[in-house]
């Protein structure tokens, strides 16, 4: 149907409230209603950390949900929305705990996920379904939630805020232009992780062609033990660490900033793609067509038809769509010459050494 044929709801809330990367992959239905329907009032429900990602954006109002709060952070949405009555529910998340949540909210239509797609009673607390597709990226399935409401996305855009504070950070700790390569290590989900030692062989031969290395991610334990066990293998010199002492905003600056950005399937590699940096993502527990950097896969590592064939004995093509291969010894179909090749062919096509 054609933006002009639909009839723009008074108001809209959004239901998705992590994580990071899926929270990222929300923006661009934002900036299209926005864009087709500007009278449009739109209320976000989002988590607490991920609010200070996206919690900037203009002409949105936020709800922040504190998942480590319990029943006191749901009284706190529902506090929040008391009175309220929305003309549709974008209900974009399906966990269980999301699914609670979702009654604190008052809407004429509640969207929700199609049958293939949903789980934990998601049913039970939606009164329409978005279209069943199989091979949708996920941004591309968050973005149809708009299609019932009579507007299609087809451009997407980020634009992400990035504050000059945030801005300063990333030029005092990468001044002027060397090429950079960000090596962001960690997903939360561990069995999609990589071996320190693999990673430290990359980025030796990434810093023998003269490019600056840095190595980025949260400040939990267990990433900063990653981040040492790669540290303690490096043969070529430290890199520039910044585990654990960036903002999401400084992160965001210090991505803009990189050529490319080594990492496994993982909230950063999302955030790299909306800041318009190229990705070499490690794929073998999850299918980079579902779940990869969405503008461009070109310089990924595509392991996961193997993954499926080793550890679910059948091709990734008989699998449900969605399925994540995460086994131990997963990511070790990826070895380190795979990914120096995609390196190699990146830096060529950018004419960089």
């Amino acid at each position: 149907m054609s933006v002009q044929a639909s009839t723009p709801p008074a108001s809209l809330c959004l239901l998705r409230t992590s994580a990071l990367g899926d929270v990222s992959h929300v923006v661009p239905l934002v900036r299209t209603v926005q864009r087709y329907w500007p009278a449009t009032a739109l209320t976000w429900i989002v988590g607490k950390l991920e609010h200070k990602l996206v919690g900037d954006l203009p002409g949105v109002e936020f709800v922040v949900f504190d998942k480590r709060q319990g029943w006191k952070g749901w009284q706190a949405v529902r506090r929040a929305l008391h009175g309220r009555r929305f003309d549709a529910l974008l209900h974009m998340q399906v966990a269980l705990r999301s699914n609670l949540l979702s009654a604190a909210v008052s809407a004429r239509r509640r969207i929700g996920y199609d049958a293939a797609r949903s789980r934990d009673l998601h049913r039970l607390f939606i009164g329409e379904r978005i279209a069943a597709r199989s091979g949708e990226h996920v941004l591309d399935a968050i973005g149809s939630f708009l299609e019932p409401l009579g507007l299609r996305q087809t451009d997407v855009r980020w634009d992400l805020p990035v504050p000059d504070s945030a801005q300063a950070f990333a030029d005092d700790h990468l001044p002027g232009a060397a090429p950079t390569l960000i090596v962001s290590p960690c997903s939360s989900h561990k069995l999609r992780n990589w071996r320190p030692e693999r990673y430290a062989a990359v980025m030796d031969e990434a810093t023998r062609r003269g490019w600056r290395v840095v190595l980025c991610g949260g400040p939990s334990a267990y990433e900063r033990e990653f981040g040492d066990a790669i540290a303690a293998r490096l043969q070529r010199g430290a890199a520039i660490d910044l585990i654990g002492k960036d903002t999401l905003k400084q992160l965001l600056a210090l991505l803009r900033k990189a050529d490319l950005v080594l990492t496994p399937d993982s909230g950063p590699m999302h955030l790299a793609n909306a800041m318009g940096t190229a990705v070499l993502g490690l794929h073998a527990a999850s299918n980079p067509h579902r779940s990869g950097p969405y503008s461009d896969r070109r310089w990924c590592v595509d392991r996961y038809d193997e993954a499926a064939r080793r550890f679910r004995g059948k091709p990734a093509s008989a699998l449900r769509w969605g399925t994540k291969i995460e086994h131990d010894g997963v990511m070790d179909l990826i070895g380190v010459d795979a990914v120096i090749e995609r390196f190699d062919a990146f830096a060529a096509a950018r004419g960089l050494p």
